[in-house]
């Protein structure tokens, strides 16, 4: 029995994940203390939503999906009620395995993920660390639990914070470009949604590319950049503003957020 604790966009997409991969209805239940939303995830997946007590008692792995700062309060709830050996996945930003493991109290394994927002595409990352107790049994009950949504890879707990910059931000930083990009061809004359179906097509082309051949990012930027080209002028400018260090600035921000958060839960 799997228990969902958290029922946001987020919760949701791991939700339609485990329907998808074949995890029957009542296999499931949800925490969702919003009668309407909870009413609305019956009729949609069938699954049914309880109090999180007995969702502790009941689940052999939980799933929580809450922001960080109803963390605490819900591992306090649900510890009396927590069956031996159950599995916490946990998916809140920046909270340690440690912190996860002191207010279960005993030897719970813990496997902390970060996953981001195209999960709700299937096209998702979630990075996963385990903590003092998990073993190897518990990260591959944790990839598959996540694989429908997207790729899983693995990484010492100690990389989270980067990982959160790195993955779980990244598409805002994306979006950012795009939308920029866009707005640029528009300045120019370009039709929006010409101008959108350009810069989409692009990224995804880049994207491909880079898969496809195997190549780095560096030297694929290379061979398209004729000397005193159009590729060039661009790319000149974007070093004149700094751009390149502004991204780097911009992850090492959001990495510092992501401890900054843990540290306050904490």
């Amino acid at each position: 029995m799997i228990a969902l604790f958290g029922a946001g966009e987020m919760g949701e997409a791991l939700l339609a994940g485990l329907v998808r991969s074949g995890r029957g209805p009542d296999e499931i239940l949800v925490v969702e203390p919003r009668a309407e939303r909870a009413d609305d995830l019956r009729w949609k997946y069938g699954v049914s939503a309880v109090p999180p007590e007995k969702a502790a008692e009941a689940a052999d792995t939980l799933l929580v999906v809450v922001r960080p700062h109803h963390v605490p309060g819900l591992l306090d709830d649900i510890a009396p009620h927590l069956r031996s050996g159950c599995l916490v996945v946990s998916a809140a930003a920046g909270i340690p395995t440690r912190l996860v493991e002191q207010h279960l109290g005993g030897e719970p394994p813990v496997v902390r993920v970060m996953p981001n927002t195209p999960v709700l595409v299937e096209s998702g990352m979630s990075v996963i660390s385990p903590g003092r107790y998990a073993g190897e049994e518990h990260l591959r009950r944790a990839e598959e639990l996540l694989s429908p949504v997207g790729k899983v890879i693995r990484l010492d707990e100690e990389g989270q914070d980067a990982a959160t910059a790195l993955s779980g931000s990244a598409p805002a930083y994306f979006y950012y470009v795009i939308e920029n990009m866009i707005k640029a061809g528009t300045d120019l004359g370009v039709p929006r949604e010409a101008a959108r179906d350009m810069v989409l097509q692009a990224a995804e082309g880049a994207v491909a590319m880079l898969r496809s051949t195997g190549e780095t990012p560096d030297t694929l930027r290379e061979s398209v950049t004729s000397s005193g080209g159009t590729t060039q002028a661009a790319l000149a400018t974007l070093d004149d503003k700094g751009v390149g260090p502004a991204f780097r600035a911009a992850v090492e921000a959001a990495a510092r957020r992501s401890r900054e958060l843990g540290e306050q839960v904490t």
